[in-house]
């Protein structure tokens, strides 16, 4: 059992006995207890205390009384005993603390037969509360003038408890100035006051933070603590007092009115009202001070009142005083004085003696323009003085004699480049700090004519459309002359040029006032192509300057050109008429269509397209180079007539074209024709042997007919025996018509060549072109086929001279 149990137990006995003998005399059972037991604690056996008996008791539910709602008590019906129902609070049950016993009465019953039995607790008290405070925190204000033993009540601590366990003694927390002192009231309870041991001083410390602690006399003992905050309240007792005891400052003359001399600055310890200055000058302060200069009452700010010339005085003293507004003002002095030091007052001055303005651009280097001089009323390094201009202007100073420069123009002008120059002359002393004074003057330039009309590009390329306008404008040609006036004003003219006696100024026109060029006349690509001369820009000036730029005029081509059919050959109309055998194999020339185009080499690009075709299965055209071939062989369902028209058509926009139509006609026997021969043929087929496909395409043909045709094949090689150097043809293509020579005016080009040499082999002759030396001409000779290759027959031979 634990020493606190034992303890209430033994407690709990000796009041037992006590109240066995009281119920001898008064019927009441009386129990003492200590207060905060533990729920289900023991008080007392109440069967074997009041007499009862055990095994009934159940029986005769026995009870107790509810005392303030709350039931603090209870009986265990199987062993009769008393125990603690609710932990019992002596402070809550019996609030009064002047009530020195604390009883709990409880009325116990019983039933068959019904018996009370008046029971009493005595609750006895604990040391279960601390002291407290009633504030945490006191607040004191106390003087700094407070005497030595002064006393100030404190609020006192309260403790719930009783007897010894309620508020025994304070403490203080250690304090150089305050004491406190222990006082037992009339109802034995304990209060403290707090003693002034020491004198305080604000100044030194404003505030004092104390702790007072109240300890009960319990066991073991508890206690509470509170804060004491003491804040001493000021006294005038400081006087004012300046940083320093007295100021020397140094002030140049001419300072602007206004200025700050210098801020006097004094503190006093004391607060509020009693730490507040003013200040003032006392009565050693001349008046002639005091009109010099100002002082600010409130911040000690002493500023510059009138103007101060070293001259006039070097030294000024003065004392300020500085006066708090306490109830009782303190002050505190201090000196001032103020050394006045002369300084560079005087600006230079500069003036313009001469200045020639405006001057021509092409003034020469050296060239005196102007001439200043310079003054400065200081005397010393404050009345010595340095002149100069900006480094970035092309003029320089030059001095002439003492204080008297001059102006000249050290580089070259170019009033193209700037027409006037803002020249500022500035004059800087040696005092310090340096004053100093400028002049500015503008100098105005001159045009003189030493600049070039240029126009942007030195050759111009103007592409013009033929077939144009007269009077078209073909470009503005324009040039740039910086110069001014008459120097600036261009004229604009054509430099003759005659192009196969034919004048520029016949072709082409321009304004002579803005340069806009102009085409006299329409011109035709195919007959001019380009046109080069120059203009020319001259300007007004004395002397005139003039620079020129090469127009290259390019004729640009319109497609405004039909094709030409040049072959095949037809000497009326566009009906051309071809007999070829039915024996011809697939792929022969049948004929070729050659087209020519005068205009340029786009525009000229010649397309071939059959517009029309008998049978589109038989023959096929190349639609670049005009041949015309057959797709397959003749066979006896295809007719003896066929018919081809076919278109040539140029690249332009819109597209040009020319028709040729192509009559053929088939025949059973075997004919030959050149058809595949180059420029100069030296060596070709003129013979085939088409036995061999006669045979396999004539098949059906009956062996006579087959004996004929051969007959026939040999005849004609016995005719027109060929050179050895040329070996038959196999396939020939013939032309019965009578082919012509085209007349000497048509150009002889490649496609005409190439017509000719068609219509010539036709006839079955040799064409051969030969070129003349030391010319552009060339012989076109025609030889009959029976001549050999290096034979020339004079009486059958035709000759066309082409230039």
């Amino acid at each position: 059992m634990e020493p606190k149990a034992r303890l209430w137990l033994r407690y709990v006995s000796i009041f037992v006995f006590l109240g066995a003998v009281f119920q001898t005399a008064s019927a009441v059972t009386h129990y003492t207890i200590p207060e905060e037991m533990d729920e289900g604690s023991v008080v007392a056996n109440l069967v074997s205390d009041l007499g009862l008996d055990l095994k009934s008791l159940s029986k005769r539910k026995i009870r107790l009384d509810v005392v303030a709602n709350k039931k603090y008590l209870d009986v265990n019906k199987d062993t009769g005993e008393l125990y603690i129902l609710e932990r019992i609070d002596r402070e809550n049950l019996c609030p009064i603390k002047s009530v020195t016993t604390c009883l709990l009465k409880v009325d116990a019953t019983l039933e068959n037969p019904i018996r009370m039995f008046n029971i009493e607790l005595e609750i006895m008290d604990i040391n279960d509360n601390a002291p407290r405070f009633r504030r945490d925190t006191m607040h004191l204000d106390i003087s700094e003038a407070t005497a030595i033993g002064e006393r100030f009540s404190l609020t006192n601590a309260v403790d719930p408890d009783t007897g010894s366990n309620s508020v025994k003694t304070y403490y203080l927390s250690e304090s150089d100035h305050f004491s406190i002192e222990i006082q037992t009231g009339r109802d034995g309870s304990k209060f403290a006051d707090l003693i002034l041991k020491k004198s305080l001083d604000r100044e030194k410390q404003a505030s004092h933070y104390l702790i007072l602690t109240a300890v009960d006399g319990g066991v073991p003992a508890r206690s509470g603590t509170a804060s004491i905050i003491v804040r001493v309240l000021d006294t005038n007792d400081n006087a004012p007092q300046f940083d320093k005891e007295s100021y020397t400052i140094n002030l140049t003359e001419n300072a602007p009115i206004g200025s700050l001399v210098v801020k006097l600055n004094a503190t006093d310890k004391d607060e509020g009202t009693n730490s507040d200055i003013f200040y003032s000058f006392s009565l050693y302060t001349s008046e002639k001070t005091q009109q010099t200069f100002s002082l600010n009452p409130d911040n000690g700010e002493i500023r510059v009142k009138e103007i101060i010339n070293y001259e006039d005085f070097r030294i000024y003293d003065m004392e300020i005083i500085a006066t708090d507004k306490g109830s009782n003002s303190l002050s505190g002095k201090c000196k001032v004085k103020i050394l006045v030091t002369d300084m560079n007052d005087n600006h230079p001055e500069i003036s313009i003696k001469s200045f020639s303005s405006p001057i021509k651009e092409d003034v020469p280097v050296n060239t005196v323009i102007a001439v200043v001089s310079v003054s400065d009323k200081d005397s010393g390094e404050n009345g010595e003085v340095d002149i100069h201009i900006s480094d970035i202007l092309p003029f320089a100073l030059k001095e002439s004699s003492d204080n008297y420069y001059e102006l000249l123009v050290s580089e070259p002008l170019d009033r193209e480049k700037v027409p006037e120059y803002d020249i500022t002359i500035t004059v800087t002393d040696r005092g310090n700090p340096p004053l100093s004074d400028n002049e500015t003057i503008t100098l105005e330039l001159l045009d003189v004519n030493d600049n070039v009309p240029q126009f942007p590009q030195t050759f111009c390329k103007i592409p013009v459309m033929e077939n144009n306008a007269p009077g078209a404008l073909l470009s503005s040609l324009t040039a740039l002359d910086p110069d001014l006036h008459e120097n600036q004003y261009l004229v604009y003219f054509i430099i003759e040029k005659e192009i196969v006696n034919i004048s520029m100024s016949m072709l082409f026109s321009i304004n002579p006032e803005n340069g806009n060029l102009y085409a006299l006349k329409t011109f035709d690509y195919e007959i001019e192509k380009e046109f080069l001369f120059h203009i020319e820009a001259r300007d007004s000036g004395v002397p005139p300057l003039s620079s020129n730029v090469t127009v290259h005029i390019i004729i640009m081509d319109q497609n405004d050109n039909t094709p030409l059919i040049v072959s095949p050959w037809r000497a009326h109309g566009s009906v051309v008429e071809e007999k070829i055998p039915r024996s011809t194999d697939k792929g022969t020339l049948i004929a070729k269509v050659i087209a020519i185009d005068s205009d340029s080499v786009h525009n000229s690009r010649i397309t071939y397209q059959f517009l029309h075709n008998t049978d589109a299965t038989l023959f096929s055209l190349d639609q670049y180079n005009g041949e015309v071939r057959t797709m397959r062989m003749f066979s006896y369902r295809d007719s003896r007539h066929q018919q081809l028209v076919v278109i040539a058509k140029d690249n332009g926009e819109p597209a040009l074209s020319a028709t040729v139509t192509i009559k053929l006609s088939t025949v059973e026997t075997a004919l030959k024709t050149y058809a595949d021969m180059t420029e100069v043929p030296l060596g070709y087929d003129i013979f085939s042997d088409l036995n061999l496909y006669l045979v396999i395409g004539l098949g059906s043909v009956s062996f006579l007919l087959l004996i004929t045709i051969l007959v026939t094949i040999v005849l004609k090689c016995q005719k027109a025996k060929p050179s050895k150097a040329a070996p038959l043809c196999r396939n020939s293509v013939i032309s019965e018509r009578n082919s012509t020579i085209a007349d000497s005016t048509l150009v002889s080009n490649d496609a005409y060549w190439y017509s000719l040499f068609l219509a010539e082999t036709r006839k079955g002759k040799l064409v051969v072109r030969q070129p003349v030396p030391k010319g552009t001409r060339y012989i076109v000779s025609s030889l009959p086929r029976s001549t050999g290759l290096t034979e020339t027959s004079d009486s059958a031979a035709s000759t066309l001279q082409v230039t």
